[in-house]
Parts: C-alpha cells; structure tokens; sequence
C-alpha cells in the first residue's frame, strides 16, 4: 500500500467545513443502518438455527420488516407514568443513544480518500487518546439506563436500572484493563495509528533469537482479545448477559414503562452499542480496515481507494454474528455467576496478562543474550509453578440442615431462599400443616368413638 494514503493525526483537523459534516453525516447513517439491518439480520440468523423461517413478508426476504416496526413503533401511543420524573424521563433514552453514536466519531473506517477532490481521512476525527474517548463514551451510557430506570417511578425499572448499573461499571474495568494491553503493545492510543501498527509483521526479539509474527493484535494478544470480547458482551448487555433487561425476572427490566419513539431509542442504543463494539474489536484486534492476507498476497491495491470500507464492513458482520450466535446458543446466566465471572476472574487474569506483557517488552529492551534468557523464563515458570503449588485450596463448607438453618435466623426474621432455588418450606407454613393433620386426626377419632356408641352398630332397633 502507499504510505501517503495512511493517515496520521497530523491529517485531522484540516478539512473544510462541508467535509466534516459529510463525515459526520456518514458516521450517523452508518450507525442507523447497520442498526436496521442488524435487526432484520439477527431475527434471520437467530430463525435460521431455530429451524424458522423469520420475517419474510415486508420486502424481499423481509428486508423492510425492521423499517416498518420502526414506522410503527413511532405512531404508538406515548405514555408516561404518573410518578415518573418529566424532565428525566425524557432525557434518559437519548443520553443512551448519543453516547453510543458519539463513538463512532474516532473509529477509522478506511485510509485516505478523495471526497469531491478533497484529500481526507476516512474517519471523522482522531486524537492521541481515542482509546479513552471510546471508554468514556461508553461509560456515559450507564447515565442513560439508570437514570431511566430511576425517573420511571416504578420499584420493577429501578431493579433494572441498579443491575445494569453495576453490571456496566464492573465489565467497563475488564474492558478497560484489555485495552491497555494493546496500549502497551502499539506505544500509542490513537485509533488510526494502531491500525497502521498491525500493517507489517511484528519482529520480537529473545537475545540472539528473533521471532516473526503476524501484525494483527489477535494473534500477539489473544488473552486481551478473549477478555475483551466478553466484557464487550457484558457491556452491551447482550445474551447471555442480558441482565439488566431480565425479560422473564423484571418485567423488561430499566425500560419496563418506556412506549414508542423514547423504546425505540433504547432499543437504538443497544443495537448501536453492540455495532460500536464490534467496530473497536475490528480496529484493535484484527487489522481495521485492513484486507486479509489472502486478498493482499495477490491484489497490491486491496488497501487503497474505497476498497478497505469494505473489508471493514465484512469484518464488522461477522463480529455481528457472533453476537447473535451467543444469543442463540446460550441461556442466560444467574446474577450473581455473571458478577462472579467479571470480578472474580476477567479483572485478575486481565491484570495478571498486563504484568506478564509489561515484563516481556522489558525483556526486549535489556538486550540479554539466549542463555540469560532461557535462565529468566525458566525462573519466571518456576516462580508460576510455585504460586500454583502454594495457593490454598478451596474448602467446600457443609450445607447446614433445615434445623439449624432456622436455628440461626433471628426472631421474626423473613426466610430468604437459597441461591439454588430449593426453597424449603416457612416455619408457619410447617406448622399450618402440622396443625391441619392433627385436626384431621381427631376429627377421625371423633367419627370412630361416635360409631362405637351408637346402639344401631349392635344390632339393636329404635322399634
């Protein structure tokens, strides 16, 4: 590829007026239509696994089914309720959808190209922490759910709102800790200069051995990839991480009083969200708008022109598909399980990887030679051993018995329900029960010694 066509942030900020707004009219569409079609997209992968036809009606292959839920969606009577916040309860869904779209604001779609004969970048703006302007960004959208779970005036909302609150701000950490990982790897946290990064095969260097790996960051850092990939899905909010709307547990969760244009927004956003993702995924992890190397071994000019919006295009759909494929395949996990697995393990092993890179590019820069290298990974392998060896084991306490259980609790106390969903039954439930048996009991006694005296059971007469 030409040089000249790969941007730098020298290249921002020198577009005329009309150019900027194009850009930014371009990244709005984008996100509505990918919006559109991600709709109709997922209703048909999703039908394809389930054995369904899906929608098919509105347009060829039901392309037009989202267009008119939307057109529907719209005329819906809009209803507010009476305890709801006024002024929040409107402001709410578009803080969601905003934040979403202002993140496609330093996502690079493509190299330099000619717009009306204007020499620009194929992306809106780019500064050197584009990385931390997509994180806070992202962390703004957490304002938008709960503040519309809040100003809904209704407990079933505010749940919502409060899970995805804590559920956003715990993966946004994960999310965060994986991104430094490239961070460190790049030397930069400009978006357009971390694609240009991962052109060229990286050389990492061991003492006297040199290694030659692929450029594409998914390949160097597969750990960060995994744990980003996962807190991506978790704050996105989609299945099997779709607490916050809990459909069968809290009635649609943050957004259970919202109806027509204000639904649609949040239904927008999260859509919109999951498209940013994907996007972030595609530029840090697999080359941006970058072709494959199939395509580039025999076509020098993949990368040049037009022709690179597309590649990223087809990199984003599938990233999409994964998404959806999550949400067919996977049930949703319990509450407690899905914090678990954010701070119990994504947040340790993201921390654990970013020590084990920072001393690796350590490593490359002391210049030692092969045998003092074999001598400092054998010791760090050891010292891993060791930890593993000496780390206690867990002890798997005995679940107490229904008698001390009860025992336990304080006078008057509610009994709460296990988090295994066995339910054992209340002390006034047991005793109603008891006392029901033992009245049949005397009732049945009562019956008996009533027959014993009666003279008839004798055989005599009344005559």
């Amino acid at each position: 590829m030409n040089l000249a066509q790969m941007p730098t942030l020298a290249d921002f900020g020198q577009d005329v007026w009309w150019i900027v707004a194009i850009k930014i009219l371009g990244a709005f569409v984008f996100g509505l239509v990918m919006t559109l079609l991600g709709v109709w997209f997922e209703r048909r992968v999703v039908a394809r696994m389930q054995t369904r036809p899906g929608p098919n009606r509105a347009g060829p292959l039901g392309l037009l089914q989202t267009l008119a839920d939307g057109i529907k969606m719209a005329f819906k009577e809009d209803i507010r309720p009476r305890g709801a916040d006024p002024v929040i309860y409107f402001i709410a869904p578009a803080i969601s959808a905003v934040a979403a779209l202002t993140a496609l604001s330093v996502i690079p779609f493509g190299p330099m190209v000619s717009i009306f004969g204007q020499q620009t970048p194929l992306q809106v703006t780019d500064v050197e922490v584009a990385l931390l302007v997509i994180l806070a960004v992202s962390a703004l959208s957490v304002y938008g759910v709960v503040l519309g779970g809040w100003a809904s005036g209704s407990p079933y909302p505010l749940l919502g709102g409060m899970r995805a609150a804590a559920q956003m701000v715990s993966y946004e950490i994960s999310l965060g800790l994986a991104v430094v990982s490239v961070f460190i790897l790049a030397g930069t946290a400009s978006t357009s200069e971390i694609v240009a990064q991962q052109a060229q095969n990286q050389q990492w260097g061991f003492g006297d051995a040199t290694v030659t790996v692929p450029g594409w960051y998914v390949v160097l850092l597969l750990p960060s990839f995994v744990i980003f990939f996962i807190s991506g899905v978790g704050e996105t909010n989609r299945a099997p991480f779709d607490l916050p709307e809990a459909e069968s547990e809290l009635v649609a969760g943050f957004m259970t009083e919202y109806s027509s244009l204000k639904f649609a927004l949040f239904m927008l956003s999260e859509y919109i969200h999951m498209v940013v993702a994907s996007a972030v995924m595609v530029t840090l992890f697999f080359g941006g708008w970058r072709a494959p190397w199939p395509i580039t071994a025999f076509w020098e000019g993949a990368n040049e022109g037009w022709w690179p919006l597309l590649w990223f295009l087809i990199k984003v759909t599938l990233a999409l598909f994964v998404f959806v494929w999550l949400r067919g395949t996977l049930p949703r996990l319990r509450y407690d399980q899905f914090m678990a697995l954010g701070w119990k393990v994504l947040i340790p092993l993201a921390l654990v990887w970013i020590v084990l890179l920072g001393a690796v590019r350590i490593w490359q820069e002391a210049d030692l030679t092969t045998t003092q290298s074999l001598y400092v990974a054998g010791g760090v392998v050891v010292a891993l051993l060791l930890v593993i060896a000496l780390w206690p084991a867990r002890r798997e306490q005995p679940a107490p018995n229904l008698e001390e259980e009860l025992a336990s609790r304080a006078e008057g106390s509610f009994p709460v329900p296990p988090l295994d969903l066995e339910v054992p039954p209340s002390p006034r439930a047991a005793r109603e029960v008891a006392g029901k048996r033992e009245a049949a009991r005397d009732a049945v006694d009562t019956i008996e010694g009533e027959a014993e005296d009666d003279p008839r059971e004798g055989g005599e007469s009344r005559g």
